[in-house]
């Protein structure tokens, strides 16, 4: 399959008809994981998100341009990080740690839900293939947010989760300022070299095909399809 930005060039035509497909698809998948991240930090004692307007699922607050243009032609991207203040968390590095996951649990929950609703309406209500291409788009895109998200580079949401579980000492500390400093620069080296789409396309390939096994086993044992 052409990368979005090959299929820029070669295939207008088909680059903007996928748009169409994948353009609704990324605003709720970027809007859900940014107002999960502002939500957790809500519950956790920090307004700051909320009171900038954050816990909200309209994208227009979330969107970063450079991310979003990677995401649409690269497959991969990211929105403007949701604003967190440990100060008002009673364990800091417990509650960041939770603000850090809470965007990516919830892609992979709306990836598990839309992948149910695709094969729902796939063997009972016969939706047209314009709709199947939607919800597929939905899950696959899903998919690719969480496990994107996960990477240890700033300002993905691993590379918190990194700091919470491993900033302990000096060199440690080294590692991660470098990363602050550089992540934007590493993720777009990793981004056009294409180093990134070989390292991640597998993995998200992999979790795609579990998924759709899982489901079709469950469908199978239900007698349905």
């Amino acid at each position: 399959m052409l990368s979005g930005l090959s299929s820029l060039f070669y295939n207008p035509a088909g680059f903007l008809m996928e748009l169409l497909y994948r353009l609704p698809a990324i605003l709720v998948a970027l809007s859900f994981h940014e107002w999960a991240h502002a939500y957790a930090a809500y519950r956790l004692g920090d307004p700051t998100a909320r009171n900038m307007g954050r816990m909200t699922i309209n994208p227009l607050a979330h969107i970063d341009p450079i991310g979003l243009l990677t995401l649409i032609l690269f497959r991969f991207g990211w929105a403007k990080p949701v604003p967190v203040s440990t100060r008002y968390f009673k364990n800091p590095r417990k509650d960041e740690l939770i603000v850090s996951i809470a965007g990516v649990t919830a892609n992979l929950l709306l990836a598990i839900v839309s992948m149910g609703v695709f094969y729902i309406f796939l063997f009972t209500t016969g939706v047209n293939q314009v709709g199947l291409e939607l919800f597929y788009n939905f899950f696959f895109l899903n998919i690719s947010l969480c496990v994107f998200n996960l990477l240890p580079i700033p300002p993905l949401d691993g590379s918190h989760i990194a700091q919470c579980l491993f900033l302990r000492g000096p060199k440690s500390y080294k590692v991660f300022s470098f990363l602050n400093q550089y992540g934007y620069i590493i993720l777009l080296v990793l981004l056009f070299t294409g180093i990134l789409s070989s390292l991640m396309t597998p993995l998200v390939n992999g979790i795609v095909s579990g998924i759709n096994l899982l489901y079709s086993g469950l469908f199978s044992l239900l007698g349905i399809g």
